[in-house]
């Protein structure tokens, strides 16, 4: 239960829409949790709720042109300097970093997370299924989570590993690659993999990140 249920108010959570991704299965996950949810692409309302989910599925370069269209960076990034939960997911989570390099297409991200975004360096590509993450063991995404559990992937570009005092770095690997599986710094989290696809796994992990708001 969050802060704001303990206190007799439902928490509120966002879904932005702004062209991409899946939108309603976010918001039936997050609402099994016992939030109000909100898919939308108001901006103010993005801004008030208690916590703001970014989806994104397809190309990194398409995602950010319709954040770019929608005006939603600035929000996004004010949250985050303000300490207001921001939860991204999938290639809403690789739009955090600081750039992504797909085809040789470089697109400047949000830049809430140091790194650039590139094709996954393995013979099989998409990685694609269910896969095992190392979570370091302060997440607060994966509290209670059993480290053998499966999270659920599809994608061929992802974020390096990266090292930063500030942040909370999961990792997976796939073949010989080893790239960013979920992050959190300060009050921004991101999952590479789909929580909303990943079962009681990724059900447990919503209500962790529910739990923050």
């Amino acid at each position: 239960m969050s802060p704001a249920e303990r206190a007799g108010k439902m928490a509120s959570v966002v879904v932005l829409d702004y062209g991409s991704g899946n939108l309603r299965s976010a918001q039936r996950a997050l609402a099994a949790t016992g939030v109000d949810v909100t898919v939308t692409s108001d901006l103010d309302a993005a801004a008030a709720a208690d916590g703001l989910v970014v989806p994104g599925v397809g190309a990194y370069a398409a995602c950010m042109a319709g954040i770019d269209e929608l005006g939603a960076g600035p929000v996004v990034q004010q949250r985050v300097a303000a300490g207001r939960p921001v939860l991204g997911i999938c290639v809403g989570a690789q739009i955090m970093f600081e750039v992504g390099d797909e085809h040789g297409v470089v697109t400047p991200g949000l830049g809430l997370l140091p790194g650039r975004v590139r094709r996954i360096e393995a013979q099989r590509v998409p990685h694609m299924g269910w896969n095992t993450v190392a979570a370091p063991a302060a997440s607060r995404l994966f509290a209670q989570i059993d480290p053998a559990a499966r999270c659920y992937f599809v994608h061929s570009y992802a974020a390096a590993a990266f090292d930063d005092p500030e942040s909370l770095v999961t990792t997976v690997t796939h073949e010989d690659a080893t790239f960013v599986a979920a992050a959190e710094r300060g009050s921004l989290s991101v999952t590479q993999f789909h929580p909303e696809k990943s079962g009681a796994v990724g059900a447990h992990l919503l209500r962790n990140w529910v739990g923050t708001l």
